[in-house]
């Protein structure tokens, strides 16, 4: 039987089994408790809190059996976290009744957390069967900097999301627990690599959900399922405790159903933190009163907003770039390469030109120009090259958050001599290390003397580049399609073998480290979601977050998926 038909049997086979997979409550019980609590924001969870209508278990148990009754077909869920979730309800039940509940920002909110970010105890797979093998467990010592802002925040953390191996595709398979499909449609990609949580979120699997992204794995993933996802201005949040692709692109955010719960989530992540250099500046541009204040229903009325010209025409830019060793020749044919670059496909410009006059209703100008962001921009930031640091990156979160028998890539390879840590976490990955006849040996960023030619510099052009448009025709931010493709359909090939796709072009935001968030756009015409990307300049988070509260209030084009219960969705692009 062919891979891809073999496929699809396996998906409609489980859906037969789904009936099976969770007892009902009462009728009159559950038909109230699906009602408050199926997309349940944040407030209003509070709000239900506050009128004693339900208690932290009984939202936590709800959650929890609609995770057994749907993760066998749609299976976001790698590792559930059912005992210790019950027991921080029945903790937080517990002080509430007493009077001693010290209620923080996300008290009593069900929260899921991507596989590659640590919790202490528990298994941090990142995707991939080896950290998982017995005996060679990648044990978590302690909580990722985020995990333990969630916690302190009031937080109930059920489970780990699926992801692919080491955050390392557009798609959602991993090998430490299998595909992740579209809750819209399960034949189709969730993207990747944030697609267990998005699919969560969207499900009402959780309410909150956090999400990493190296090249646009918390942005794309959003833009697939209908929720919000905010990419941070590098240095906002800390990535500390997680296992990194490439620690110089990766980033960390929140996703959620609504613009409000992931400002919510994003005020609470938000901080310095002595284990990443990075958000040393962080301090001096937190928002003391968060982000909640920004999200004004107006804030598009008057702000002008550029489309980005390269993403229209389908320029390229080589993941983690192009070292500056390699000659311009030899990058301009990388660059050029079908892997790299992504035209934008008629279905996807006909729904972008539809937000565009939902933006204009609202208020705001958009600005069709060649010069802004030209592919004389991708040019420019494919040499912002951060693949010969990668290891660095992966030794330093062993050193920190690996298992007391391996702190570096070195001992896990010598204590897992039969699984040890592939190339895409050791740099020797040869799409990044072989241009020709030059070979890219991996170094140590702050002792190298080529890290100003290598990454600095461009990065540095880049960042200008990226930032003159805005000042020369007065730009209160850029926006564009999240994604260059609908969704695509997992069960039958696409351009001849199958797909690893979505895709995008917006790896640059990483590359530069400007705040991006990405908000639920009108839905493609056979049923599919569509996402609108917001971009701004640096710590511009809350203004960036406005205005995609202003378009979502604007348009309310968000709706909860039908499960497979209700059948597969006809007609889909």
């Amino acid at each position: 039987m062919p891979r891809t038909r073999s496929l699809l049997v396996a998906l409609l086979g489980s859906f037969v089994l789904a009936s099976g997979l969770a007892a009902s409550p009462a009728p009159s019980a559950r038909s109230r408790i699906d009602r408050d609590l199926m997309e349940v924001t944040i407030p209003k969870l509070h709000a239900l809190y506050a009128t004693h209508v339900y208690s932290v278990t009984q939202v936590v148990r709800w959650h929890l059996a609609r995770i057994h009754r749907y993760n066998g077909i749609y299976r976001p869920i790698e590792t559930l976290f059912e005992k210790q979730a019950l027991e921080a309800a029945a903790r937080e039940d517990s002080e509430a009744a007493r009077g001693t509940a010290v209620r923080g920002a996300l008290w009593g909110v069900p929260v899921v957390i991507k596989a590659n970010t640590s919790m202490v105890g528990e298994v941090t797979t990142d995707g991939w069967a080896g950290y998982t093998t017995k005996g060679h467990e990648l044990l978590a010592p302690r909580d990722a900097t985020i995990v333990a802002k969630l916690r302190a925040a009031g937080a109930i953390l059920i489970a780990h999301t699926n992801m692919p191996d080491f955050a390392d595709s557009d798609t959602n398979r991993s090998s430490s627990f299998g595909r992740t499909g579209n809750a819209y449609d399960v034949r189709f990609s969730p993207g990747g690599s944030s697609g267990g949580t998005v699919t969560a979120i969207t499900a009402n699997m959780a309410i909150l959900g956090s999400g990493t992204d190296t090249g646009n794995s918390i942005r794309m993933p959003a833009a697939t399922s209908a929720v919000v996802g905010v990419f941070p201005t590098r240095g906002l949040v800390s990535t500390a405790g997680i296992a990194p692709l490439d620690w110089l692109l990766d980033n960390t955010g929140p996703i959620a159903r609504t613009v409000t719960d992931a400002a919510i989530g994003l005020a609470v992540m938000a901080g310095p933190d002595p284990l990443d250099a990075r958000t040393a500046d962080a301090s001096g541009r937190l928002e003391p009163d968060g982000y909640v204040h920004h999200l004004k229903a107006g804030a598009l009325k008057g702000k002008r907003f550029g489309v980005p010209a390269f993403l229209l025409h389908g320029a390229g830019i080589p993941f983690q770039g192009i070292p500056a060793v390699v000659p311009d020749a030899i990058a301009a044919e990388r660059a050029a390469d079908i892997e790299t670059a992504i035209p934008l496909e008629p279905a996807t410009r006909a729904a972008f030109m539809r937000a565009l006059e939902e933006l204009r209703a609202a208020g705001a100008t958009v600005v069709f120009d060649e010069s802004i962001m030209p592919e004389a921009f991708a040019r420019t930031a494919m040499r912002v090259s951060t693949f010969p640091y990668v290891r660095e990156g992966t030794d330093n979160f062993l050193k920190l958050f690996g298992p007391t028998p391996y702190r570096s890539i070195e001992e896990y390879a010598q204590a897992a001599p039969d699984a040890p840590p592939p190339s895409p976490v050791t740099g020797e990955l040869e799409s990044g290390a072989v241009f020709g006849d030059i070979k890219i040996k991996q170094r140590i960023l702050e002792e190298d003397p080529e890290a100003e030619a290598n990454y600095y510099g461009p990065r540095r052009r880049t960042l200008e580049a990226y930032l003159e448009p805005l000042d020369r025709l007065h730009l209160d931010g850029y926006v564009y399609p999240a994604i260059q493709m609908p969704p695509v359909d997992e069960t039958m090939p696409q351009y001849g073998k199958l797909t690893g796709g979505p895709h995008s072009a917006t790896d640059w935001a990483n590359m530069i480290g400007v705040p991006a968030v990405v908000v639920v756009g009108p839905f493609y015409p056979g049923g599919l979601p569509f996402g609108l990307e917001f971009s701004a300049r640096p710590w511009q988070d809350g203004a960036l977050l406005g205005y995609a509260y202003a378009y979502e209030q604007a348009t309310h084009h968000r709706h909860p998926p039908l499960l497979v219960e209700q059948g597969l969705l006809p007609n889909t692009p």
